[in-house]
């Protein structure tokens, strides 16, 4: 999983990008449903001005939801400025 992250002048805007070999619409959906419940619920770490695009892999599907939430917690909080 990674994130880029480029400045805009409105509120933290947010993209998922879920290529087709994670699986059919419906695995791709499930990832991002899964990449914004664990993006909400580190919205306080989005930096105003700033948007985001989370790409995620076949591992996010099946990876316990913790670690998913762990990790985006550590790419929206300890990227570089």
């Amino acid at each position: 999983m990674r994130v880029s992250a480029t400045a805009t002048t409105d509120g933290p805007r947010v993209a998922y990008a879920v290529a087709r070999h994670v699986g059919g619409a419906v695995a791709r959906n499930r990832v991002r449903r899964r990449l914004r419940a664990a993006v909400r619920a580190h919205a306080g770490a989005l930096d105003p001005g700033t948007s985001y695009l989370f790409g995620a892999g076949r591992e996010t599907m099946t990876m316990p939801f913790e670690t998913l939430d762990r990790c985006v917690g550590e790419l929206v909080e300890d990227r570089p400025a």
